[in-house]
């Protein structure tokens, strides 16, 4: 009881180690931020959109893509080769599958659900209470972001390294009103166990990723995300117009 009495003023996660330890139990990890933001079909994606997808220079996406309702022609720079049942494409510059909304059944089925999905993860992550507003009046280059969820009713900035600190099931979401701007060379920095999987970026109008800049999270964009040259992403690309890449690498997180 000692240490019980001892404990109980610890926070919270010091506390659930603690009980962990003193009763021998299974341990249960305890996430900072808000619940995940359920994305459905969209989750099986590396890079979403509703408008199309194109890529000059050397891509490289880890993971499946996919378009819906626009057709597969709306995917240029991909030089893409269907497979014999018509149900997906395959390119070198893809290490996965390739979808769209003309492809044979029961392609265009997923596609359009996926597409819902993403939508609704759109409008979910969007609705979300906020614990933190207008934070550095959108300039988040050079703070430590704790697990939350921060909104802006502006764009928010990236202009140097930003790091969001926190564990393995930590949640941030940031809703952002208007624009996303990563200056050219910059990091999102994920720090103690954080995961691309678990940060989730909604966005009001473009985001634009700067020539080699290091992003983490999914992004949940409503207009264009544009990936300027060698730009990565470790997460995912969901967009409801267009997706425009060049030389870009974007590897989709486990699930």
């Amino acid at each position: 009881m000692n240490l019980f009495r001892a404990i109980i003023k610890r926070p919270v996660k010091f506390v659930a180690m603690m009980l962990t330890a003193a009763t021998g139990s299974a341990g249960i990890a305890i996430a900072a931020g808000p619940a995940p933001v359920d994305l459905g079909e969209a989750n099986n994606y590396a890079i979403l959109s509703k408008a199309g997808i194109t890529t000059t220079g050397v891509t490289s996406v880890v993971g499946d893509i996919g378009v819906s309702p626009i057709a597969a022609t709306a995917m240029t720079g991909f030089a893409l080769s269907l497979d014999s049942e018509g149900q997906y494409s395959k390119s070198k510059l893809v290490t996965g599958k390739v979808f769209a909304a003309d492809y044979a059944v029961p392609t265009p089925a997923k596609q359009t659900t996926a597409i819902l999905n993403m939508e609704a993860a759109y409008t979910d992550a969007a609705g979300r209470p906020a614990d933190v507003t207008e934070k550095n009046k959108g300039n988040i280059g050079g703070l430590t972001l704790n697990p939350g969820i921060y909104k802006w009713s502006s764009g928010v900035t990236i202009p140097k390294n930003v790091t969001l600190s926190g564990g393995a099931n930590d949640v941030w979401i940031f809703q952002i009103a208007k624009d996303l701007t990563m200056s050219n060379g910059t990091q999102v920095i994920l720090k103690g166990g954080a995961q691309p999987k678990n940060v989730f970026w909604q966005v009001g109008e473009q985001v634009t990723l700067g020539t080699t800049a290091n992003f983490n999270g999914n992004i949940l964009g409503k207009t264009a995300i544009v990936m300027q040259t060698g730009a990565k992403v470790n997460g995912r690309v969901l967009a409801q117009t267009a997706v425009t890449m060049d030389a870009n690498t974007v590897t989709q997180p486990k699930i």
